[in-house]
């Protein structure tokens, strides 16, 4: 048993599931239909398993040609499904963030950070993520804050953040955490990453994290976002599904992974909203965030094909068809949501998608 415990990491994250299921037994309902926002926030990588730039091309050319079919599909506001591309600075290339571009500029998502790194300090890892945000912003990605300073969502390469790997790789910052905030980032969408031993133990929540965030692994302590309080001194932790979920006669880790392996599903899409991940005091907006490998062929087929818009079917069936509201919704839109929560405000969240940050300029040209 113990050995299981060890080959599937649960020892990383299973006292705080344990304690998940028992503050999702006690959350007071939603009074009143709930809002479901979904994000979809896709670790895009053209150039996976060491492609070549036409391999890359073509990878992204799918998409650009491919993803408005699915405009076929509207949630509550009318709006198509928003995908979060969330783009790795070491793989940039021309090409790629311009077929993006033309995807956000039509209103069908957005381009955030995403990094793969290794080996560094604060000092050396800095100034190479304000040349790749500089970069995207060339294009008109990544949105502006006080004095054109960029705002910008992040995962992290190989779920290593803040160091988070037993061993040491991929990464190498012990005080990612504080260092992103600095650069303009306000929130992380890494996790989960369960089986991945970068898991954290905090499961199914939208926290702050707590505590040295000078510390390897800092993002293990928490204080769970609630209405009435924020903090503007650090960034914000967003965790998507984590759950044993049945899946036929047997059970299986739902982590909100989307692959052509492991496609969306009407069961799977129900252990998502089931966990009802929230803001404390604000249980009737529900937030689901799942992730996908989305440049990889055999995944974007299945999610620019058949698997996808079954996933789009069973969200309208099982919400706008049983009576809640459905929000598509990029990471931005999301974490403005959250930070709406927190300053009390209810109703549709729809008002609310721009809240804090606003679009990127590409989504306002």
């Amino acid at each position: 048993m113990l050995g299981r415990i060890r080959k599937k990491n649960l020892q990383y994250w299973v006292r705080d599931y344990a304690r998940h299921l028992v503050r999702r037994a006690r959350a007071p309902q939603a009074r009143g239909p709930r809002h479901i926002l979904f994000a979809l926030c896709d670790h895009y990588e053209p150039l996976w398993h060491g492609a070549n730039e036409e391999v890359g091309k073509a990878r992204v050319d799918a998409w650009a040609d491919r993803y408005p079919a699915l405009g076929e599909f509207r949630d509550s506001d009318g709006r198509p499904p928003r995908h979060g591309f969330f783009f790795p600075g070491e793989e940039y290339r021309p090409h790629f963030l311009d077929q993006l571009a033309k995807l956000a500029r039509a209103g069908f998502g957005e381009v955030e950070f995403h990094l793969h790194h290794d080996g560094d300090t604060a000092d050396s890892l800095a100034p190479r993520i304000v040349e790749h945000l500089k970069t995207f912003a060339e294009h008109g990605h990544i949105s502006r804050g006080p004095a054109s300073s960029f705002q910008w969502a992040f995962i992290h390469g190989n779920w290593s953040l803040a160091n988070g790997r037993p061993d040491g790789k991929w990464c190498g910052v012990d005080d990612e955490l504080p260092m992103l905030h600095e650069l303009g980032c306000y929130v992380d969408l890494t996790f989960p990453s369960a089986p991945d031993p970068c898991q954290p133990d905090k499961v199914n929540q939208i926290y702050w994290p707590t505590g040295d965030l000078t510390k390897r692994r800092c993002y293990e302590n928490g204080e769970r976002a609630r209405v009435g309080a924020y903090h503007d001194d650090r960034l914000l932790m967003i965790t998507g599904p984590l759950a044993f979920a049945r899946k036929g006669n047997g059970i299986r880790l739902e982590n909100g992974a989307l692959t052509g392996d492991d496609p969306p599903s009407a069961e799977r899409v129900a252990t998502w909203i089931k966990q009802g991940i929230h803001i404390e005091g604000r249980p009737e907006w529900v937030f689901v965030k799942v992730h996908t490998h989305g440049a990889i062929e055999k995944t974007a087929d299945s999610l620019l094909g058949n698997d996808g818009r079954a996933m789009h079917r069973a969200l309208r069936e099982q919400v706008i068809d049983a009576g809640d509201s459905l929000h598509y919704v990029t990471a931005r839109e999301m974490f403005n949501v959250a930070r709406a929560a927190m300053d009390g405000k209810t109703g549709d969240p729809s008002g609310y998608f721009d809240y804090v940050v606003t679009p990127p300029p590409i989504a306002t040209t």
